[in-house]
């Protein structure tokens, strides 16, 4: 046959893409060949896990030259991923069609197609649509030298910034994490302009609240300010001063477990609280599991620092989601939202109460979620998660994109790239994708300019980490490459998050070496620039706000792609090798090629060349019609 039998990916075939809301339609078409002869019509099955098939009996609605066309509609009464497949039998046998590449619909063998249902009235955010976020390490991005008042004992305090962070641990193998750099909330506000120049719009802060180690994510007091970052006055000022300039802040929600160095639990005897360690009548008792009361405890991965709670507790759901709790406190001082650290370990009905809490302070707080898989299927702890069915999650960290950006930069087949990245967009909600926060390095993860042109670190020592930097050639290769991939991360759909100094040219393998001190006075001026650029084509084009994507042309070398609405449009060239490259005959294969006008690159006579590792984009944008209001 001319065409498939079913491609998921064509609104030919399956209409509308990707994922619905609960009770609308999804239609259905498959094409058969005439040479197969059918006992009777052939059918749609469709089923969630842990429960029984449905089966949808197919009309056929049309002849072509070589196949008959059969059509069903699905009306999706529950939220979730569903999975279905076709199915017809032949001469008493029975057949199955089911997805091979990706995305195309073959017979007797493949896996099962996902349908995401959704519940119609899930919206996210508008403020985090089209713009740029910047993850901060708080302790390592800028110091103020502000002087900060009753500073807990155990800290080292360092004045050699950019120093390797501390990693070695003490005789028990135990690692303190207890050197301090000095970045504080005032260093970030000073800062603030050198964001928005970059472009920012929203700025993650890593956990910015009262704990005993660097990370900060073994809370000691929810409800307040670590004090070597500075006070609640200080990051009311941040948030008000940010605001100014268009740029909103996002905090970390560590809500999983505490620190047993905690107000809450107090197993070092540091607070005059009566923690969970020290009595069995303390307010806070209830919220840990004791195994062998005090010294045997649930704790987060094993770590004995970090007691993990019981998240449904009342008194602890109180705490955190009350009215008066965690939640809204900060959310009053200025912040818009919160990032979930190990969304997958907090129950689903937390995340619920949680999210009833942030959009009954506005709904335009986000909700953001720390989940590593494709986070319409997730199984976590053996039950399948509801993140995206709009009662949890607003958006989700999108690993599955930094990996398939990763891997395509550094090689990796432009087919596999295509279809994880497609597969993305067919299996979350398009108000999810809109947000998704896209970013090629974090705080859990090496510096991607290191995953481009250093030597892998997988199975390496931490000795072997500490120190080890590229040397000039792998810098300039590791820099193109990485400019490569943020073509990537700013232009296909969802909001690109810059990890501190990925900007500047920061290096560093896995944790600690990651969280290294921003270079100031240091930095890669060329690529800052760069940064700015991209992020300034993106501002500009509001197709790259809620824009649909299509895969235009791909081959070893080049990649364009489309972002478009009904009044917007912006085609991006890419090219990801080290060697000139030349497209031509743009007008065949762009539809309407004709409307695009040059925004940036080497464009003309219906050709684009492209520099190694260099790109080009080309756009249009409906000109606004003025209203009486606008001239009123």
């Amino acid at each position: 046959m001319d065409k498939p039998i079913f491609d998921s990916w064509d609104s030919e075939y399956k209409n509308p893409f990707g994922a619905i809301t609960r009770e609308s339609e999804c239609r259905f078409r498959i094409r058969i060949p005439k040479d197969i002869h059918l006992d009777y019509p052939p059918g749609v099955i469709l089923f969630r896990n842990g429960f029984k098939e449905r089966f949808l009996n197919m009309t056929k609605i049309c002849e072509e030259k070589d196949c008959n066309v059969y059509q069903a509609s699905f009306y999706a009464r529950y939220s979730g991923a569903h999975y279905y497949y076709f199915s017809y039998t032949s001469h008493g046998t029975r057949h199955y069609i089911k997805k091979t590449d990706g995305h195309l619909g073959n017979i007797d063998n493949g896996d099962l197609f996902q349908l995401t249902v959704y519940a119609p009235f899930y919206e996210t955010p508008d403020f985090l649509k089209g713009g740029i976020m910047y993850q901060i390490f708080p302790d390592r991005f800028c110091k103020s030298g502000k002087e900060h008042e009753n500073i807990p004992y155990g800290r080292v305090l360092r004045d050699d910034w950019g120093g390797t962070p501390y990693y070695k641990p003490d005789e028990r193998g135990h690692v303190w994490n207890n050197d301090y750099f000095g970045g504080d909330l005032e260093g970030i506000r000073s800062k603030l302009d050198y964001l928005s120049d970059l472009g920012v719009t929203c700025i993650y802060l890593n956990p910015i609240f009262e704990s005993h180690e660097n990370h900060r994510y073994n809370t000691a007091n929810y409800m307040k300010i670590d004090p070597l970052l500075g006070t609640e006055e200080d990051f009311r000022n941040l948030c008000e001063d940010a605001k100014s300039r268009g740029i909103s802040v996002i905090l970390d929600g560590v809500f999983s477990h505490t620190g047993a160095d905690s107000i809450y639990f107090n197993k070092f005897k540091r607070y005059d609280t009566v923690g969970a360690y020290n009595s069995k009548d303390s307010e806070y008792y209830d919220w840990y599991t004791f195994y062998n009361y005090p010294n045997e405890y649930e704790a987060w991965w094993g770590i004995d620092t970090l007691p993990n709670v019981h998240e449904m507790n009342p008194s602890y759901l109180e705490y955190i989601c009350g009215k008066n709790g965690v939640l809204n406190y900060w959310l009053n001082l200025g912040a818009s939202g919160w990032r979930l650290d190990v969304a997958d370990e907090l129950p689903e009905d937390f995340i619920i109460k949680l999210r009833e809490t942030v959009k009954n302070n506005d709904k335009e707080k986000i909700v953001i979620g720390e989940v590593w898989e494709d986070a319409s299927n997730k199984e976590a702890y053996g039950v399948k998660r509801l993140y995206l069915n709009g009662k949890q999650l607003d958006s989700v960290m999108n690993y599955p994109f930094r990996e398939a950006i990763i891997g395509y930069i550094k090689g990796g087949d432009p087919k596999w790239f295509k279809n994880s990245i497609m597969t993305i967009l067919e299996n979350y909600p398009k108000c999810t994708v809109d947000v998704l926060m896209n970013f090629v390095s974090t705080h859990d993860i090496e510096r991607a300019i290191n995953r481009f042109a250093g030597e892998s670190c997988d199975g390496k020592s931490k000795d072997w980490m500490a120190e080890r930097y590229l040397n000039e050639s792998e810098y300039a290769q590791g820099k193109n490459m990485l400019k490569a991939a943020m073509v990537l991360q700013f232009f296909l759909p969802g909001v690109p998050s810059i990890y501190y100094g990925d900007e500047a040219g920061l290096q560093g393998y896995k944790d600690p070496f990651n969280r290294r001190c921003y270079p100031w006075g240091n930095e890669d001026k060329e690529l800052i620039g760069y940064t700015k650029e991209i992020g300034g084509i993106r501002r500009s084009i509001p197709a790259f706000v809620d824009g649909k994507m299509k895969f235009i042309y791909n081959d070893n070398d080049i990649m364009i792609f489309e972002r478009y609405t009904d009044s917007s449009r912006a085609v991006i060239f890419m090219n990801r090798y080290g060697n000139e490259r030349t497209v031509e005959n743009l007008s065949a294969m762009i539809e309407n090629y004709s409307q695009l006008e040059v925004t940036r690159g080497n464009i003309s006579e219906n050709k684009v060349t492209l520099e190694p590792y260099g790109y080009a984009v080309m756009s249009y944008t409906e000109p606004q019609t003025e209203t009486e209001s606008d001239i009123a």
